[in-house]
């Protein structure tokens, strides 16, 4: 007699939430048929509304298109929802997009042959629909996160959707990948169709039980023009900005345009994303300078200005956002989207008083700067490092970037740093990694450095190993014969070159 292990439920984020959703067929296969069917039948069984036809309650519209062939604009639901069915706001949108295996291994063999050319050959790049000039971010992308990563940039430009859901299978699904604006790539394997059409439901509601904490508002007066100009810390963040650069720590801005040739783009996702955000403390105007979002223009994070920078004094009582004062003379974009977490973090954390060594002896957060990049982090040296773990839901429903879970998750796993709680702890450099998004380092404050300067420093001396490969879902780092803590997750074979 044979016996069945029950599969072990996966952790899940406590403050899920019901969701409303609504299915808008476009070009079906049996195989959607029949994972739509699965997907539809467990929101019903986990208490989630499905609706007939979207309306101004509607959470999310699932739908479909077919794998290598453009959509036209006109036909895309991210730009016509809204008209189409009468609605005040565009509800979240899930593709879903049905590939053959031997059709998906013949493209990513493809991929892998063309991203190792040097240079790169436009016409290798030649995908229907994609503007002339997407071959740049095919081959930055593809480059730096695999075949993997340049398909699913392929995948959204020619469904004119973000958020797709890649099935690959023949009559019943082998596996679906999740892809996403920052270009994350986790599976749901299809060995188990009831768990997979769980987790495909439980990710897709993951990311719309949170929302995005990115309405700043500007308080106080402005900063006055001589008090901005004597400050040392915006002329420091340029300087970093350029050290980072050196050292490619910040991945290439990727720009709509660039990938494919929208009128209407701008007013259904923003004109390119950000690749990342810092920020550090200024003991004088006691408040964090950042810096801007990325989304509303581009910003070169190499080689920053002091337009570029932002002042943050605090997170609105309400959690939407982050609190700013504007300066006298300059540009004043708001700060990065991820200023809440920035922020936030170190509302669990001590803070300390500058000692005779420094300029000014006052009291400060424990933590000085913080980067933010869509990098991993391969090898760490635990004697001069710390790595603090999320909570674990988080590596199995990834969550957004900019939203309050991501800002939860992140304060929550610096709040447990031994490093940061204890200031005296010798280890000076702190960081956590989001799946699927990439790593949040913490640096203390060190006498005789520079904002920025022992990341650098512990960068170039191997003890903070920065990789291209962000973990897509559960890691851990094991130590090494050299001592070293080292990654240990499992890999997808199309992230690699």
């Amino acid at each position: 007699m044979s016996t069945s292990v029950m599969p072990i439920a996966k952790p899940r984020h406590p403050w899920l939430r019901r969701v409303r959703v609504s299915f808008v067929p476009g070009p079906m296969t049996p195989l959607l048929e029949s994972v739509v069917d699965g997907i539809l039948r467990v929101f019903r069984r986990f208490g989630h509304d499905v609706q007939e036809t979207p309306d101004d309650s509607t959470d999310v519209i699932i739908t479909t298109a077919p794998f290598g062939q453009p959509l036209r604009w006109r036909d895309a639901l991210l730009f016509t929802a809204r008209r189409r069915f009468q609605l005040r706001r565009t509800p979240t949108l899930y593709t879903l997009v049905h590939v053959r295996p031997r059709e998906f291994r013949r493209v990513l063999s493809h991929l892998r042959q063309i991203l190792r050319k040097d240079p790169p050959d436009p016409r290798d790049f030649d995908f229907a629909g994609l503007a002339p000039q997407a071959y740049r971010v095919l081959y930055e992308q593809g480059r730096r996160g695999g075949p993997i990563l340049a398909l699913e940039r392929i995948v959204q430009a020619q469904t004119k959707s973000i958020r797709v859901i890649l099935i690959v299978g023949e009559d019943k699904p082998e596996v679906a990948y999740h892809f996403d604006l920052v270009g994350a790539y986790p599976k749901s394997q299809g060995d188990n169709p009831d768990l997979f059409h769980e987790d495909i439901v439980l990710r897709m509601v993951t990311t719309l039980s949170t929302r995005e904490v990115t309405r700043h508002e500007v308080v106080g007066d402005p900063i006055p023009r001589a008090v901005w100009d004597r400050l040392s810390t915006p002329r420091a963040m340029q300087v970093a900005a350029r050290e980072l650069g050196k050292r490619h720590f910040f991945t290439e801005m990727v720009r709509i345009a660039d990938l494919v040739q929208v009128p209407a783009v701008a007013d259904a996702v923003a004109s390119q994303y950000s690749e990342g955000c810092f920020a550090t403390w200024d003991p004088e105007i006691h408040a964090l300078i950042a810096t801007v979002t990325g989304s509303a223009r581009p910003v070169d994070k190499d080689n920053i200005t002091e337009d570029d920078l932002a002042v943050i004094v605090g997170v609105r009582p309400d959690g939407q956002g982050a609190r700013v004062r504007h300066v006298e003379g300059k540009r004043n974009d708001p700060p990065s989207s991820e200023a809440v977490e920035l922020m936030d973090m170190d509302s669990l954390l001590p803070r300390v008083t500058l000692g005779p060594e420094w300029p000014q002896q006052v009291e400060v957060p424990v933590v000085r700067s913080k980067l933010h990049g869509h990098r991993g982090i391969a090898a760490y040296d635990p004697q001069r490092v710390e790595y603090v773990p999320l909570d674990d839901p988080y590596y199995h429903y990834l969550v957004s970037c900019a939203t309050e879970a991501q800002a939860r998750g992140i304060k929550g796993a610096f709040a447990r740093s031994e490093a940061l709680q204890n200031p005296d702890d010798p280890r000076q450099v702190v960081f956590t990694v989001l799946p699927g998004h990439g790593v949040v380092m913490a640096e203390k404050w060190v006498p005789g450095k520079a904002p920025f300067q022992v990341l650098w420093e512990y960068m170039d001396a191997g003890y903070l190993v920065v990789d291209n490969y962000v973990p897509q879902g559960p890691m851990r780092y094991v130590p090494d014969e050299t001592g070293r803590m080292v990654l240990e997750t499992d890999r997808d074979e199309w992230s690699y070159l």
